[in-house]
């Protein structure tokens, strides 16, 4: 590969699994990793023909994989994407995935499990003691949030482990030191700390294969329904949110967590951080990249300052 197709498709011939790629986070890492040079293969429940629990038509696993190869063909970097409907609840579908891309590609190289669909169990405005929710729904949370990566690593891992240099990417919503405080709820609270643990798991069990696992974490970030159904805003207007929420002021665009990765992902170097618990702030740091306006947001500094009941600027933390 020449230095610039080095440039301008550092991931080509690589290939990676985004474990819950509809919407979010994990439509915007799918698409920086295909724009990367990456064939991704895009899972999710929610399809142009059925819709999953979270109760949103509007995106699609179908559009992120069109919006992946869009990516790649923009870049010049050839990045393609496959969309898979798979729910990683069910370990007969996810061994099928796992199987398909087997026979397709014959190696994976980037796992990421960014599964999760489970804010419609939360009331963000209440923090009941755990015996006063209901057992179906905590139970539901971490089973979206916690069962769902364990399969989909369990079935993948194999496969993975096949080729060193591969990279297992957890991610989350807080850092390891963030999340050392309550979260919202008893259920919610385990649902978001589990993928730092089994991160730092998985480094310590990969590593004799060469392979590395880290967690990862955007900050408030600006996904679909946090626009149009918490802040009633648009990608244009956000700012206005701030008058709700303080703590959007620093909200940050899903590609700004899809850049940071991508970069990870092309790192030779990225067993240095093999059970790490990273965030975008940390990424953009390291690498150099910036969300779509220029800004290099720093979240999880500037939330704690706002708990510890300070008066923060956002304009400090970007």
């Amino acid at each position: 590969m020449s230095d610039l197709e080095t440039q301008t498709a550092p991931l080509a011939g690589k290939i990676a699994l985004v474990a819950g790629a509809t919407r979010g986070a994990g439509r915007a890492m799918a698409v920086e990793l295909g724009r990367a040079g990456a064939t991704v293969y895009a899972t999710g429940r929610t399809t142009r023909a059925a819709v999953s629990e979270v109760g949103r038509a509007t995106e699609t696993i179908e559009e992120t994989a069109e919006l992946i190869t869009a990516a790649g063909a923009d870049s010049g970097s050839g990045g393609t994407g496959i969309a898979v409907p798979t729910d990683h609840l069910v370990p007969e579908q996810v061994a099928a995935l796992i199987g398909r891309i087997d026979r397709e590609q014959g190696r994976l190289d980037i796992l990421v499990n960014d599964v999760w669909g489970g804010d419609h169990l939360l009331d963000v405005h209440a923090t009941p003691p755990m015996w006063e929710i209901g057992l179906e729904q905590g139970l539901r949370m971490l089973r979206l949030g916690v069962e769902s990566h364990i399969v989909t690593s369990h079935h993948a891992l194999p496969l993975l482990a096949r080729n060193r240099g591969g990279l297992v990417i957890e991610v989350t919503d807080g850092t390891a030191e963030s999340n050392r405080n309550y979260r919202l709820n008893f259920f919610y609270d385990l649902a978001k700390n589990a993928p730092i643990r089994m991160a730092y798991n998985l480094g310590e069990e990969l590593k004799k294969y060469g392979c590395t696992a880290v967690c990862v974490t955007p900050g408030f970030l600006r996904s679909e329904a946090m626009l149009d159904t918490h802040f009633k805003v648009t990608e244009e207007n956000w700012r206005q949110g701030i008058e709700r929420d303080p703590a959007f002021a620093i909200a940050e665009s899903p590609t700004y967590i899809g850049r940071g990765i991508a970069a990870l992902a092309a790192d030779p170097e990225r067993a240095r951080w093999n059970g790490a618990s990273l965030s975008s702030g940390d990424l953009a740091k390291e690498y150099g990249v910036t969300d779509t306006d220029g800004s290099r947001p720093d979240a999880w500094p500037f939330i704690m300052a706002l708990e510890e009941g300070k008066n923060p600027d956002a304009a400090d933390y970007r």
